[in-house]
C-alpha cells in the first residue's frame, strides 16, 4: 500500500512558477513509478509527467515539455513537480499517482495504482 498526499498548490499569475510536492508513505515508494496527472473542470484526467523508480528517467506530456520538471527524493519519500512559465491552460487539480507500470511519455490514469486527493493550481491571466 502507498498513501499519497499532495501539497503546494495555489494561485499564481501567468508566467510565474509553482512547485507541488507529494509525500508518500509505504515501504514500496522507492520501487514505484511516480506520476503527475491533472484534471480541469469538466475534462478527463490527463497525464502530465512521470519518473522511474530511480529518478534517472523522466517523461512529459507535450503540453508541459520544457516548462515542467518532475523529480523525486527516495530518502524523503517525496516526488516534486516544478512548474515554470505557467499559462492559464495549466489550471487544474493536480494529482500524484504511483504504480508499477513502466513510465512512458504518454500514460493513462488506469495504469496507476495509487492516487492522492489532489491539489488545486490556478493560473490567472
Amino acid at each position: 500500500q502507498v498513501q499519497l498526499v499532495e501539497s503546494g498548490g495555489g494561485l499564481v499569475q501567468a508566467g510565474g512558477s509553482l512547485r507541488v510536492s507529494c509525500a508518500a508513505s509505504g515501504r514500496t515508494f522507492s520501487s514505484n513509478t511516480m506520476g503527475w496527472f491533472r484534471q480541469a473542470p469538466g475534462k478527463e484526467r490527463k497525464f502530465v509527467a512521470a519518473i522511474n523508480w530511480s529518478g534517472g528517467s523522466t517523461y512529459y506530456a507535450d503540453s508541459v515539455k520544457g516548462r515542467f520538471i518532475i523529480s523525486r527524493d527516495n530518502a524523503k519519500n517525496t516526488v516534486y513537480l516544478q512548474m515554470n512559465s505557467l499559462i492559464p491552460e495549466d489550471t487544474a487539480v493536480y494529482y500524484c499517482a504511483a504504480g508499477i507500470a513502466t513510465p512512458r511519455s504518454t500514460m493513462d490514469a488506469a495504469q496507476m495504482n495509487y492516487w492522492g486527493k489532489g491539489t488545486q493550481v490556478t493560473v490567472s491571466s
